[in-house]
Parts: structure tokens; sequence; C-alpha cells
């Protein structure tokens, strides 16, 4: 059964650092594009980011790009968004999405505030 699941979602302050965690079943990161989404109260679903190769190629929306990074392990078949300098915009629930059907995990929420 192919399965995302996404964690490390939280509360962070302004400038903070947060890293979500994409778990895969059911299919191997290494052989599928994989989509880091978000989505803010009251907005459509946003493209962050996207990894090839469990994060081995990424590319990032202009919004985060110099702030957010992949990296992936393929023993653990997870990939992780690392965020850093996190501010209020950025409060939105994280989805992962990717593998065969294109899945979509249950989301992760970021909430940034001080």
């Amino acid at each position: 059964q192919v399965q995302l699941v996404e964690s490390g979602g939280g509360l962070v302050q302004p400038g903070g650092s947060l890293t979500l965690s994409c778990v895969a079943s059911g299919f191997s990161l290494s052989w599928y594009t994989v989509r880091w989404f978000r989505q803010s109260p009251g907005k459509q679903r946003e493209l962050v980011a996207y990894s090839t190769d469990t994060g081995r190629d990424t590319i990032f929306a202009d919004s985060v790009k110099g702030r957010f990074t992949i990296s992936g392990d393929n023993d653990k078949n997870t990939l992780y968004l690392e965020m850093n300098n996190l501010q209020s915009e950025t409060t939105a629930v994280y989805f992962c999405n990717g593998g065969p059907g294109d899945s979509w995990g249950q989301g992760t929420q970021v909430n940034v505030s001080s």
C-alpha cells in the first residue's frame, strides 16, 4: 500500500527553524519525484519544492529559495524538508506528494508565531 506520512510540524518563533519528515511506504523515494506543498488558511495549496532521487536533485519556489533545503535517507525511505528563518507567512499545513498514484500525506501543521 502506497502511503506518505508527514511529521515534524509544530510551533516555532519567527526566525526559527524546523525540519519536516515525509516517510514513504509502498514505493521507493529514489524512483519518484516527491513534492512538498503547503496550504495557509484561506489560500490555495502552494508548491514549495520538489525532489528526485531522494533529495539528490531539488528545485525550490522563489519564496523559500535559500531558506529551505531537502535531504533524504534511502535506508529510512524518508525525505526531509529543513526550513530556516521561518516567518509568519510560512504558517501552513505542509504536505508531501508523489509516488505511484500521486499520493498525498495527511499533512503536518507548522505555526510561526511569537
